[in-house]
């Protein structure tokens, strides 16, 4: 461990890295000093994310690249929230990107591609009423219904391992649902619980 913290020329540096979060921190651990020292951090801060979805319900697939040169591509992330719509009754609205980011990072953990399967994405006050009088544990403030939630798999990443790399990152709700093998990633308060 203290070679890698030499690998840090300063506090400040080693700041930046943990604002990236795990993903980026994996990155170093993995690799050592070596990338430490030779990686611009704000560069990686900068560098594309891609996400790749397939919406169980409809079985509609995309894979977008979202983020690029600083900046989030309006066009990308209007075709997620297509993806995400309501399927019940084909509402859209605009998700959270910061969603996004989180799904990015925590399949950066995982060390593997973000492929996600999404089981929930966003749901009208309508859909989340109607859930709520036929499902439990389904919150009558839900922040799918703000499209600030998601209900995902990482098809070859166990849900388990799913939720803490979520957890890890303390950027919001995770949800673990094992018997229905999804986990809930929110931008809310971090918080956490098993459904």
């Amino acid at each position: 461990m203290q070679a890698f913290h030499r690998g840090f020329r300063d506090r400040r540096r080693l700041l930046k890295w943990l604002a990236l979060g795990p993903a980026a921190l994996s990155l170093a651990l993995r690799d050592g000093p070596a990338l430490a020292d030779g990686l611009d951090v704000e560069k990686l801060a900068l560098a594309p994310r891609e996400l790749s979805m397939l919406n169980l319900h409809t079985g509609e697939q995309l894979e977008v690249r979202y983020f690029e040169d600083g900046r989030y591509l309006p066009g990308a992330l209007a075709q997620l929230d297509h993806l995400l719509r309501d399927y019940r009754n084909g509402e859209v609205t605009t998700i959270d990107p910061r969603l996004f980011d989180v799904l990015h990072a925590v399949a950066a953990g995982a060390r593997c591609a973000p492929r996600y399967e999404v089981i929930s994405g966003y749901r009208s006050p309508a859909t989340n009423q109607m859930l709520r009088a036929t499902t439990e544990g389904v919150a009558q403030h839900s922040l799918h219904i703000e499209g600030r939630a998601i209900d995902v798999r990482l098809p070859r990443v166990n849900c388990a391992q799913l939720r803490d790399l979520a957890l890890g990152l303390r950027r919001g709700g995770v949800g673990y649902y094992a018997r229905s093998n999804f986990v809930h990633l929110d931008t809310g308060p971090v918080r956490s619980w098993r459904g």
